[in-house]
């Protein structure tokens, strides 16, 4: 989904607007994982089940969401999203059965499967899978090894850096199409020019930055990551300042609007030029609405999205209740609609509102300078982003509107 988008807004002319498909995210082992990185905001959803020590999605339960999956799809194209913990603890097998089941319902659809990994694990085997079967592979990296290294450990403390980089020379000899995610940290935020740089060095041109923004809160049995309604929650030591955001975000754009629009792809820039000429951003973040893509556990249980895995927002269970029902109820509509429903005045009255939206929702436990709260905690950074790229996005906007490729931006550097 990422790469298909961003390849036609950088490089390619004006495209139509699409139907929205519905996407619901796989976890086939729940939040096992054989990392124990230190900002993982999922590793503590295995103390929601006590379902034994394994969290393994059965054969049964697989066939029954590909089927019904498939079905509930309103587009000719179907993309399987498999999430974790780590999509790897679960056997290669595991996959060349869903592979058999999409082909066995698809009717006539196109399917596709992105495939997310700490890519620790990957062999020639699992990497000859991907190619022949055209897998999107998305690869967590955090930049080079010692800032990697800090919050990506296993379980006994030992780093994965270099495990991850074997994996991706892999994915790299056999040709398989890959994206970084990157973790954007307390760390690597100082640093965005050699964080940058460092996926150029290693022949990525994929990325996606994902800002740490976490909150944690005290229970009588532990600490756990607080809900995004809960108060006066203490912000963990590995997040970003709004400030850092940012500085981390213009001081890229300067070097990517310079010299590599068309060649390098930073998920971020392209949704924000998606919103600048009106199209659905592929990134939901800055979408103008939430709910069109819903999360699965193991065990057939439903949540109204990967960041809200809690309780309050399970939207019902896929062997008692249907997709569509789920996906489409109320409970998930209001969900939706709390994006726009929940922005303070100080969002509503900003240039840069059509850009941002708000941003997730997760992150609005801000207050505004009049006290208003729901302000997302990170907005100074993305105004100053917005404001700075403005006139680079209105030129490229100005291309795409004349059916020329936004690449033609760097002529202005020349």
């Amino acid at each position: 989904m990422y790469l298909c988008f961003i390849v036609m807004l950088s490089m390619g002319p004006m495209f139509s607007p699409f139907e929205e498909p519905l996407y619901v995210m796989l976890k086939p082992a729940g939040a096992m994982c054989n990392l124990a990185c230190e900002y993982c905001y999922y590793l503590e959803k295995s103390h929601m089940y006590n379902e034994g020590p394994k969290t393994l999605m059965s054969d049964s339960l697989l066939e029954h969401f590909v089927k019904q999956y498939i079905e509930s799809q309103t587009t000719p194209n179907v993309l399987f999203l498999w999430h974790g913990g780590e999509t790897m603890m679960r056997p290669l097998s595991f996959y060349q059965k869903a592979l058999q089941l999409q082909k066995k319902y698809a009717r006539g659809r196109m399917i596709d499967n992105a495939f997310q990994t700490n890519g620790t694990m990957l062999t020639d085997e699992w990497c000859r899978f991907f190619k022949e079967n055209n897998w999107l592979v998305g690869v967590s990296i955090d930049g080079p090894k010692e800032v990697h290294n800090a919050y990506r450990q296993n379980r006994l403390g030992q780093p994965s850096f270099d495990q991850v980089m074997r994996g991706i020379n892999l994915l790299n000899k056999h040709g398989v199409m890959w994206n970084a995610m990157a973790v954007v940290n307390d760390l690597n935020v100082k640093h965005p020019q050699e964080f940058y740089r460092f996926f150029k060095s290693i022949g990525c041109r994929y990325i996606q930055f994902t800002p740490i923004v976490e909150r944690f809160a005290t229970h009588e049995d532990g600490r756990y990551l607080a809900t995004p309604d809960q108060k006066d929650c203490r912000l963990a030591q590995f997040s970003i300042t709004p400030e850092d955001w940012g500085n981390f975000l213009c001081t890229i754009f300067d070097e990517w609007v310079r010299n590599d629009v068309g060649q390098y792809f930073i998920q971020i820039f392209d949704a924000t030029l998606a919103n600048w000429v009106g199209v659905d951003p592929g990134l939901c973040t800055m979408a103008r609405s939430c709910g069109h893509a819903g999360v699965m556990e193991f065990n057939g249980d439903v949540y109204s999205c990967d960041h809200f895995v809690f309780p309050e927002y399970k939207l019902g269970n896929i062997r008692q209740n249907t997709l569509l029902e789920m996906m489409y109820g109320e409970k998930q509509q209001e969900f939706a609609r709390l994006k726009q429903g929940s922005l303070p005045g100080q969002c509503r009255k900003c240039d840069y509102l059509f850009a941002c939206n708000g941003g997730c929702p997760k992150d609005r436990f801000a207050q505004t300078v009049d006290g208003e709260p729901n302000l997302n905690y990170l907005c100074k950074g993305y105004h100053q982003y917005f404001k700075h790229v403005a006139p680079y996005m209105d030129y490229m906007k100005n291309e795409l509107m004349s059916q020329r490729p936004p690449a033609n931006v760097m002529k202005l550097f020349k």
